[in-house]
């Protein structure tokens, strides 16, 4: 596989080619349609294990690979997080309660190039404190997003995420952030949710790289459990994430994860 395409800023970001693009948009609308594929799914009584066990099947079925089974020993192709588990929660046999909230993150590679994304699921009739962290999350990936373009800077997408969500007085974990992807799965740059305005590197046309902010009702501090993958919040607080992928582009951004069927926010608004 070629992971060398482009050129690399003095930051190690590598910028792409305006070809590579269209791999972007593929493998990005794969991961979208699975993602799209499991709403049906996700209802009180069912288990994480059964979504993520179709999930592999819709992997297989698209022709796509899981970037996620065999990664570092990962064995499953989603990452299912629960309530207060921010992220990279295991699939697996417990069963979804009538209110609980999920986040479902699925990465797939279609010709080389790595398609990354995840979003909010409602199993059953959505609390109302949920469905304002669930709103705040989604408008402030959106608000992130609209400040990516040539000139700006990783530290104004930061500062764009932090201050909505602070505004609504909800906290944004600063433990995990988002990355450069392309031909491969994690790169240069750390996206950090976070930040002040004109701090960090400067962002090019040609740079792909994911926005994935994870915010909390509560404090954001998190601890990984022994698993040595599960997320949760420390105060046991909610916490939700959307994610999606993004290339830079002349005169702005391209998301390149959208969803096919309209689909990306859990009320499909």
């Amino acid at each position: 596989m070629d992971t060398t395409r482009g050129r690399l800023t003095k930051d190690g970001i590598r910028i792409y080619e305006p070809a590579d693009f269209a791999g972007m948009h593929a493998a990005g609308a794969v991961a979208a349609r699975i993602l799209d594929e499991i709403a049906p799914l996700v209802f009180p009584g069912q288990t994480t294990e059964a979504i993520d066990a179709r999930i592999t099947e819709l992997v297989e079925e698209s022709g796509s690979t899981s970037a996620t089974i065999g990664y570092k020993g990962y064995q499953h192709a989603s990452c299912i997080s629960v309530n207060h588990v921010v992220c990279h929660g295991i699939p697996g046999p417990k069963l979804l309660k009538d209110g609980d909230i999920l986040n479902v993150d699925v990465t797939v590679i279609v010709d080389g190039w790595y398609g990354d994304t995840s979003r909010m699921y409602v199993a059953g009739k959505l609390p109302r404190k949920a469905e304002r962290l669930i709103e705040v999350t989604h408008d402030a990936l959106m608000k992130g997003i609209e400040v990516v373009r040539p000139g700006a800077t990783f530290g104004d997408i930061g500062y764009a995420i932090q201050t909505f969500v602070e505004g609504h007085r909800m906290s944004v974990v600063r433990d995990f952030c988002g990355h450069g992807l392309g031909r491969v799965f994690h790169a240069p740059p750390n996206v950090l949710h976070y930040g002040r305005p004109g701090t960090g590197a400067v962002l090019e046309e040609g740079m792909f790289f994911t926005i994935e902010p994870m915010v909390n009702l509560g404090r954001p501090e998190t601890k990984t459990l022994a698993d040595d993958w599960t997320a949760v919040t420390r105060d046991k607080s909610l916490s939700a994430q959307f994610e999606h992928s993004v290339g830079v582009t002349a005169d702005g951004v391209e998301i390149f994860t959208l969803s096919p069927a309209g689909k990306f926010h859990p009320t499909y608004g």
